[in-house]
Formats: structure tokens, C-alpha cells, sequence
């Protein structure tokens, strides 16, 4: 039987190959590619390129979420997102997403075209987020973080981390369904880089099939791409020098069970998993 996550338009499969989400961010203040898409037209030839290259979806983001950025309004997070994803959606068949912790953003981008709702927050900041995935039947990434916005980079470290992001994406899960969300719509994101120290990011990718264990009717979504525990291991690299140890960590994830990866380098991912899957049935023949 086929392994499907649904969105409001389609069902996507994931049994066979992971899925890529690629980040499209609308930003002037991203950690590694703020300021590269502020006009429509900009959105539009990124998208293009990342279609061309192999993304399954597309993630649309307007507020930064780095280590020291500043919260966004949802009407400027609106501006910023409404018109891109208007224009990708009536230009590609490819699935949008948008990235977004405020239900009044979500429900916008969706009616613009998105069918994807991806939450950093999972449901904590803004529960009605779940309350529009249901009613739209989008499909909804529940992230575990810790913390408000403004400290979602500065928790004090817990000392089990995997009971901990056990816990959290448990706490999501409930939430969502109680709003009328269906297993079928969810998936799961560890949240790498987001109250955890850079052994806890280490050790999640490490162990990640003991948590999607646990979490076996929910596709698991991995976003290790350029974060700083990347850039650290690499001896403080800048994001933009971070690509084999991103490529690195998605098939890490991978080969421990990961269904998605989010990904800025797409063309550089999708060839690094299709030989690591040719491999894999080279192993198997």
C-alpha cells in the first residue's frame, strides 16, 4: 500500500522516494538567502529553477525565523506571500507550502493557492492554524521547537532530547486532530536547530529512526539545510559554504527514514539522494 501525505488538492507519495521541499523565502533578513526574492518576478525564476531541478513542493516563507530576527506583522507577512504564491500556483503544477506560525497568513496563502501549511511552532503559538488545515484540508508540518519566538534560539538545554521532541510532536499531533485535522494531512518536522544544542541536532539525525518509530502513520520531515550546527561541524563555515554538509545531512536523514527534505540546494539534494537510492537497490538486487 502506498504511503500518501494529503494536501487540499492531491495526494503526495512518499514510499518509493522521499519528497523534496525546496525554500523559496520572501525575506529581507533570512539567514542564508535574505533579500534574494523581493519582487514577484524574482519568486517566479527561482521557482522556475527549482522545478526544473527536481523540488516536490515549494515553501513559501515571509518571516524569518534566525537567531535574532524580528517578528513580522501579518499583514506585511501577507504582502510579502500572497502574491508570490498566486503566481507560482497558476504558473507550475508543483505543490506550494507556506511557511507560517499565524492562522490569518495560512488561511490567505491557502485560498491563494497554497496547500501546505508548515508551522515551526506546532500549533503553539497559533492553534487556528489547525482549525484552517481542517477546514481546507491542507496538508499541515508540525514542527517541535521550544520557546517563544524571540527565544526559540536561546532554551536552555534539556537532558533528553529525544523523549523531549517525543513528547512535543505527541502534544502537536493531539492538538491537531482534536481542531478535526486527519492523520492523513499531517506530518512531523524534529526541528533541528530550534532549542537544541549542537549534540542534540547530531544525535537526532543519529538516531531519528528510533523517533519515526513512534510515529509510524506520519511521514517525517527533516530541515538540516545550511543551519549553524552544519557550519560548526565544517569549522564555522558561512551558510552559503555549507552545501556538502547539507547534502550530507539529508541523506543521513534519509537513510534513517526521513520522507522530506527541505532544501535550499535542490539540483545538488536530488542528485545526491537519486545515487543514494541507486545504491540501495544495487545492495538489494
Amino acid at each position: 500500500m502506498a504511503a500518501i501525505w494529503r494536501t487540499s488538492k492531491r495526494e503526495l507519495e512518499y514510499c518509493d522516494s522521499p519528497l523534496v521541499m525546496a525554500i523559496l523565502n520572501v525575506t529581507p533578513d533570512s539567514f542564508s538567502d535574505g533579500g534574494e526574492c523581493l519582487s514577484v518576478d524574482d519568486a517566479i525564476r527561482k521557482a522556475e529553477k527549482m522545478v526544473a531541478e527536481g523540488a516536490d513542493i515549494i515553501d513559501v516563507g515571509g518571516e524569518s525565523t534566525r537567531p535574532g530576527s524580528g517578528r513580522v506583522e501579518a499583514d506585511e507577512e501577507i504582502r510579502r506571500v500572497v502574491h508570490v504564491i498566486e503566481a507560482i500556483s497558476k504558473r507550475f503544477d508543483t505543490p506550494i507550502s507556506i511557511d507560517t506560525i499565524k492562522s490569518e497568513v495560512a488561511r490567505v496563502a491557502v485560498d491563494a493557492g497554497a496547500e501546505i501549511i508548515n508551522d515551526i511552532f506546532g500549533l503553539r503559538f497559533d492553534e487556528r492554524i489547525a482549525e484552517v488545515a481542517a477546514a481546507t484540508g491542507a496538508g499541515l508540518v508540525l514542527m517541535h521547537s521550544r520557546g517563544t519566538f524571540e527565544t526559540l534560539h536561546s532554551q536552555p538545554p534539556v537532558d533528553d532530547i529525544m523523549t523531549e521532541v517525543k513528547i512535543g510532536l505527541h502534544r502537536s499531533i493531539v492538538t491537531a486532530k482534536g481542531y478535526g485535522v486527519k492523520d492523513e494531512q499531517i506530518a512531523l518536522d524534529i526541528g533541528l536547530g530550534f532549542g537544541k544544542t549542537q549534540e542534540q541536532n547530531l544525535e537526532l539525525l543519529a538516531k531519528l529512526d528510533i523517533i519515526i518509530s513512534e510515529f509510524k502513520l506520519y511521514p517525517m520531515l527533516v530541515g538540516a539545510s545550511r543551519k549553524s550546527f552544519i557550519g560548526r561541524v565544517l569549522d564555522g563555515v558561512s551558510p552559503k559554504e555549507r552545501l556538502g554538509g547539507s547534502v550530507a545531512a539529508a541523506l543521513a536523514a534519509v537513510g534513517n527514514g526521513a520522507k522530506i527534505v527541505r532544501v535550499h540546494d535542490v539540483r545538488e539534494t536530488r542528485d545526491a539522494m537519486n545515487v543514494f537510492e541507486a545504491i540501495n537497490k544495487g545492495i538489494n538486487v
